[in-house]
């Protein structure tokens, strides 16, 4: 197991209530021993003005699960921050919702790399994100 501090999915979940991560109904759905899943609604908060999921609002799924996932492999008063976040969209989503999945690529001291795969309700890769972190 890579968490070094102690969680349920009902404290991360009530962690994004009043921020963004509610306002786009983001939920986390499942913490494995090395990976963190969550999903988000394709709906008119999530979608571009031509029906489409909003790359955007991808990223935000995409840094979201990677923060997370950082600052739980932290301990005492350390916490991660975003340095870089890239994103490939690779299929378009018009409706139901999208899963990522989170998985560590390096665990430093000082910083930490995190692999996103964001897919549809067909379980088709429809985005891959990267996320750097600082730990602070």
């Amino acid at each position: 197991m890579i968490w070094l501090r102690a969680t349920t999915l009902q404290t991360l979940n009530t962690m994004g209530e009043g921020n963004m991560v509610g306002h786009l109904g983001i939920r986390f759905t499942q913490l494995g021993d090395d990976h963190l899943e969550a999903t988000m609604p394709v709906d008119s908060r999530t979608q571009q003005p031509f029906g489409l999921l909003h790359g955007g609002a991808s990223v935000v799924l995409a840094e979201t699960l990677g923060s997370v996932a950082g600052y739980l492999c932290t301990e005492g008063e350390h916490k991660v921050v975003g340095l870089e976040v890239n994103a490939n969209h690779l299929r378009a989503v018009t409706h139901g919702e999208v899963t990522g999945h989170c998985k560590a690529v390096h665990l430093g001291g000082r910083h930490q790399v995190w692999q996103i795969d964001i897919y549809n309700d067909k379980n088709q890769h429809c985005c891959t994100a990267r996320l750097t972190t600082a730990v602070v």
